[in-house]
């Protein structure tokens, strides 16, 4: 799947034409001469652990990545912290609240289905509720950190990486 690109002003709807501007080609609107900045989305992810050290994955139900496994995670919403987009998440696609422990790290990541994300990884501990595919996810389960299944998303692998070092696993 290819990512979708604007034709038209998000302001006043005239027709966008691409120009040579700040050493980049960007998309300016024929009419009203805004600049449309193609910038990367920011989704939040949460690294749930159980007490045998294991990490919560999902089976993705949609793409991108229908079928692969992930962290839990999504997009960040307007007037919505990084932390709270991973809660929010978390609570959605597992049917977990949880609290924040620790930040695990930031990832850009190109995407052919968004262009962009930069994904922001949290440490969380799942506080209250039950293990349910909710949301994005098919499937959930809790894994080794030393015996994955392929993993979706190579920021996903990043902050995986990232927390094993953190935990010196």
């Amino acid at each position: 799947m290819h990512r979708k690109v604007l034709r038209f002003c998000l302001y006043c709807g005239a027709a966008f034409e691409k120009k040579h501007i700040e050493g980049r080609s960007r998309l300016v609107c024929t009419q009203c001469k805004e600049i449309h900045y193609q910038n990367p989305f920011p989704a939040a992810t949460a690294l749930v652990l159980n007490r045998h050290n294991q990490i919560l994955l999902g089976k993705r139900a949609v793409e991108p990545a229908k079928g692969a496994w992930c962290l839990p995670g999504g997009f960040i919403e307007f007037d919505e912290t990084m932390e709270q987009a991973a809660l929010r998440e978390l609570l959605e696609e597992t049917g977990l609240k949880g609290e924040i422990v620790s930040f695990v790290g930031c990832f850009y990541q190109k995407s052919t289905y968004y262009g962009g994300v930069i994904i922001f990884g949290y440490r969380v501990e799942a506080v209250h509720g039950e293990t349910c595919a909710g949301d994005d996810m098919e499937e959930l389960m809790y894994c080794s950190l030393e015996r994955l299944p392929p993993i979706a998303f190579d920021s996903h692998c990043k902050l995986i990486a990232r927390l094993q070092e953190q935990l010196k696993i």
